[in-house]
């Protein structure tokens, strides 16, 4: 079935058109530098101080999950090399495949500032955290699960972050 959906996304969803809008959207995700910076630039304010620490916090933690644990105890091969009909429109990746990371940071943050932050600006990270998630699957170097697996490990690491320091 995580196939089968690559596949229907290639097939139905990819567009010539599209697709330089999603590899931008994608490489935001990119060793979570976008979602690093933001925290940094909110840890310098005192109003957001407390949100960019909690999401720096979050991101160390879901990292450590993800890249230290995770993706070297499951070993998950990315989709690209076990289906052959999908074509990847990023290079070979270093890493193994589940958990997505990209998808991990941007939800250990969008999690963080969904607890932190006025709703509005919560709602607008939870927004480009879907954006970022769903174009792993677009340009095909994650499988759904995957990228399922990294919402969960980012929800989870953010509500333990928020948890602890409440």
């Amino acid at each position: 079935m995580d196939g089968n959906c690559l596949l229907w996304i290639q097939e139905c969803l990819r567009q010539d058109f599209w697709t330089p809008f999603w590899k931008a959207v994608t490489s935001l995700g990119d060793a979570g530098w976008f979602w690093i910076a933001l925290a940094l630039i909110l840890a310098v304010f005192p109003r957001t101080r407390k949100a960019g620490l909690l999401a720096l916090v979050s991101l160390a933690l879901c990292a450590l999950i993800t890249n230290a644990c995770l993706k070297n105890i499951i070993a998950r091969p990315r989709p690209y090399t076990q289906i052959p009909d999908l074509t990847a429109l990023l290079p070979p990746q270093k890493d193994w495949s589940f958990p997505s990371g990209h998808a991990t940071a941007s939800f250990a943050s969008a999690g963080v500032y969904l607890r932190t932050l006025p709703q509005k600006y919560g709602l607008a990270c939870l927004a480009l955290a879907v954006l970022i998630a769903f174009s792993r699957l677009y340009v095909g170097v994650h499988y759904p699960t995957d990228v399922l697996g990294g919402i969960a490990v980012g929800l989870f690491g953010s509500w333990i972050v928020c948890k602890l320091k409440a």
